[in-house]
């Protein structure tokens, strides 16, 4: 049996991967469980947990809260057509008289797909873009069957832009980093100067950069060049893109801050979103993906942008999303991408949780009870078993 060493260090002989997990619970306290390997391997730079990474589809979460907070000022409507806030009309082309709402998209239900590219050049037109019947599933009406597709998210954040004036990652750091005063932001434009400086740097499973390799400056292009390659961001279009800041995964957040948004939900909102706003999103349904992402018993429950791990839905015998191995219902979202897996998870009976990210991830690595990764199993296990102190994760070179 493979140690939790070698577990984490599948992805690459040498150097190791980087992982952190820190531990909240309600009363308010944060505390590091993992901290091992590194940030910028060129810098020889130690990971920290309040070094910022990009944290992928946790991003997804954090974007929910932002719609939450617009719908509490009366400015958002979960349930009405979304097309009202574009001024263009958005329809699948297999139902055309079918509105399209903000809560299918949060929870994957619009029957968007990921069959196109969801990363839109900085020129263009997200309506043009959503005219191809490639972007849509032809089986699945808006309201119909759960199927994660990320291209829900540009959506969402057009929506954003459209109903506030804001550029997608503005409103966000206005709407939740901010409030609860988290340096964070969406592919870097809001973040401090700081936060640049201390940025995690992705490799992929094989030791090569695959994203954020700053070196302290923030790049040039936060959004994926206009065809020609100009990069002007005076011409992106509020409502009109909604791709650009990366609302599906581009959340560049550390563990601490995290924990931050977990330690809020665990308290109820607590001034910053209020009871029936928490009820929408921690709302699960059965979901049993046959396509897409998260098939093979990985989402068994989905709400508006969380899902669930552990807890009722293991009755199912083809529900393998139990990561902790013991049982218990937690919230929350997971991330995978760039050889990243995230997690930011909550125990609302027990009053507690974890946020972590470990990095250099083989693609497809499966873990031994459920259909996260090994890395991961190990690295939670590490994180709820052990006392805060120098974890055994660590490797002689980089472990500190």
């Amino acid at each position: 049996m493979l140690s939790g060493l070698a577990l984490l260090t599948l992805a690459a002989a040498t150097p190791p991967p980087a992982a952190v997990a820190v531990h909240f619970d309600r009363e308010g306290r944060i505390e590091t469980r993992v901290a091992d390997g590194l940030a910028d391997r060129s810098a020889g730079r130690a990971i920290t947990p309040d070094d910022p990474v990009r944290i992928a589809s946790i991003s997804k979460l954090v974007v929910a809260l932002g719609v939450l907070r617009l719908v509490e000022a009366g400015t958002l409507d979960l349930d009405r057509d979304v097309s009202d806030y574009l001024g263009w009309r958005l329809r699948h082309p297999g139902w055309p008289n079918r509105p399209i709402t903000l809560a299918q998209l949060l929870g994957h239900r619009s029957g968007l797909n990921d069959e196109t590219n969801y990363a839109l050049p900085l020129d263009a037109d997200l309506e043009t873009a959503l005219r191809a019947p490639a972007a849509w599933d032809r089986a699945r009406p808006p309201g119909g069957d759960f199927a994660y597709a990320n291209f829900n998210y540009p959506v969402v954040a057009a929506v954003i832009e459209a109903a506030t004036g804001e550029r997608f990652d503005a409103a966000m750091s206005r709407l939740v980093l901010r409030p609860l005063a988290i340096d964070a932001c969406f592919n870097w434009p809001t973040c401090s100067d700081t936060a640049v400086a201390r940025a995690v740097v992705l490799y992929g499973a094989d030791g090569g950069v695959v994203r954020d390799d700053l070196k302290g400056v923030r790049p040039a292009c936060p959004v994926v060049p206009a065809a020609g390659g100009s990069c002007d961001l005076a011409t992106y279009r509020l409502g009109r893109h909604g791709a650009g800041f990366s609302p599906q995964g581009g959340l560049r957040i550390s563990a601490n801050g995290l924990a931050r948004i977990g330690v809020m939900l665990l308290r109820r909102g607590e001034n910053f979103l209020k009871p029936d706003s928490l009820a929408r999103l921690e709302s699960m349904a059965p979901v049993r993906p046959t396509s897409g992402e998260g098939t093979g018993g990985f989402f068994c429950e989905y709400g508006a942008a969380m899902h669930s791990t552990g807890g009722p839905a293991l009755v199912d015998p083809a529900c393998r999303d139990d990561l902790f191995g013991d049982g218990r219902l937690r919230l929350g979202h997971s991330g995978d991408a760039y050889g990243l897996r995230s997690g930011l998870w909550f125990d609302l009976e027990g009053g507690e949780g974890i946020a972590y990210f470990v990095t250099q991830v083989p693609e497809g690595q499966k873990g031994t009870r459920s259909a996260y990764s090994a890395a991961e199993e190990v690295l939670v296990d590490t994180a709820l078993r052990r006392p805060a102190g120098a974890s055994p994760l660590a490797s002689p070179a980089h472990g500190h």
